[in-house]
């Protein structure tokens, strides 16, 4: 019996020490050259789809083919499927040149990243940032620069939910040369109305939301009045302008 148990013990060990060595052998190279195809494929498409625009590609483009793309863009944000991108390869086609498709004026908030929001690229935007997201002299003149002279299609004003700018400027904070800053917010408040005084405060959310979009259009206004040759490019429809609210609690943003 002893020995009976034996050899069964041997006859088992020996085929499971088969049906291991044919499993390794059959499966394991295969799974890693079936691998490296996909990769490699989509390796190659995701070089075929994504590239730097060339002057004549940008050009083509209406102002509505950027905000649709803006528009893609923001929901393969959302679904955390954003393009994969040769930053090196853009690197070197951006070195001589660029051929931004549109000018984001967005806040300074870190929560605020605004190529992958709109899911672009180096050299696909131009990007001016300020706390609470307002249109000075400065700014003016970078994005006629980022229009008229660079070829920019859009102008987006980008504010977003919780503020602090914002906030600070309903509480009416004073502090160096925040107080100047926070004044071109002020506007803003001013054109916030429907609102109960004991309800116009940074604990109403919905009040809060509602000084933060008339922000962006408060700016917008500014743009236009402030700069005849944004006002003109947009008259011509050579560029759109739009407002915009980013939810920072899920991602979306929401055109005005």
């Amino acid at each position: 019996m002893k020995k009976l148990n034996f050899f069964t013990y041997l006859i088992i060990t020996a085929l499971l020490f088969t049906s291991c060595g044919e499993t390794g052998e059959s499966n394991e190279p295969g799974e890693k050259i079936q691998n490296t195809e996909v990769t490699t494929e989509t390796d190659q498409q995701d070089q075929q789809v994504d590239r730097v625009l060339t002057q004549e590609e940008r050009n083509a483009l209406t102002p509505d083919d950027v905000v649709a793309e803006f528009r893609k863009g923001n929901t393969r944000f959302i679904q955390d499927s954003l393009t994969l991108r040769d930053r090196q390869n853009r690197i070197t086609q951006t070195s001589e040149a660029q051929n931004p498709k549109g000018m984001v004026l967005s806040c300074i908030d870190s929560r605020v990243p605004v190529e992958e929001i709109f899911d672009q690229g180096l050299g696909d935007l131009f990007i001016g940032r300020i706390a609470g997201n307002f249109a000075d002299t400065e700014m003016l003149g970078s994005m006629e620069y980022a229009t008229k002279v660079a070829g920019s299609k859009v102008l987006v004003v980008l504010g977003h939910k919780n503020c602090g700018a914002v906030k600070s400027a309903i509480e009416k904070v004073e502090l160096g040369n925040i107080t100047a800053l926070l004044n071109h917010i002020e506007p803003a408040i001013e054109m916030t109305d429907g609102f109960p005084e004991d309800q116009r405060n940074i604990k109403n959310e919905e009040y809060v939301n509602a000084v933060i979009k008339n922000n962006v259009r408060h700016t917008i206004e500014e743009m236009r009045e402030k700069s005849p040759i944004i006002s003109e490019m947009e008259s011509s429809g050579d560029i759109k302008i739009l407002g915009a609210f980013y939810d920072v609690s899920n991602g979306t943003v929401e055109f005005l």
